[in-house]
């Protein structure tokens, strides 16, 4: 039996209130409409642009410190079977649920990450060190969200 392959929504859509891209799961309005009658080749499509788009956004944002903590953290997090970044990313969520903090796992954020847009808990001291994760988590969601709306207009919307 195959099973079937998840929505990439994420139950937070912005479209309904009239954005052409989702702030939740990044898809554009259309896809999100028109999701039920793609087939799985299509599906497959968006899904593969999302991870990739993360994955790029993650790779920028995201510094290992130390690859002995972080495989640990994976072990612990139960996420061995998983694809490297995506690794990352599920350990990233995992670690915010638990309050976590990048250095607990080797990780830190990059220098890339003060060029973009600001996060509150960027701000210092030692509160911040706990909710880097959260902060890393949102930078990472915004600058997603960012490329995929400038994916959209340069390939979609129409000039009025």
């Amino acid at each position: 039996m195959q099973l079937k392959k998840r929505t990439p929504c994420v139950g937070i859509c912005s479209t309904t209130y009239g954005d052409l891209v989702c702030r939740g799961c990044k898809r554009f309005a259309h896809e999100i409409v028109e999701w039920n009658g793609y087939d799985e080749v299509q599906q497959d499509a968006v899904r593969e642009r999302l991870q990739r788009l993360r994955d790029e956004v993650l790779v920028l944002v995201l510094d290992c410190k130390n690859n002995g903590l972080l495989q640990s953290a994976v072990a612990d997090a139960g996420l061995t079977d998983l694809e490297p970044m995506e690794q990352r990313y599920q350990l990233l969520r995992f670690m915010v649920r638990r309050g976590q903090n990048l250095a607990s796992a080797g990780l830190a954020m990059t220098e890339a990450t003060t060029t973009m847009e600001a996060v509150s808990y960027r701000a210092g001291g030692s509160d911040a060190e706990e909710l880097d994760t959260l902060a890393l988590m949102q930078l990472l969601d915004a600058e997603t969200y960012q490329r995929a709306k400038a994916h959209y207009e340069r390939n979609f919307k129409v000039p009025a």
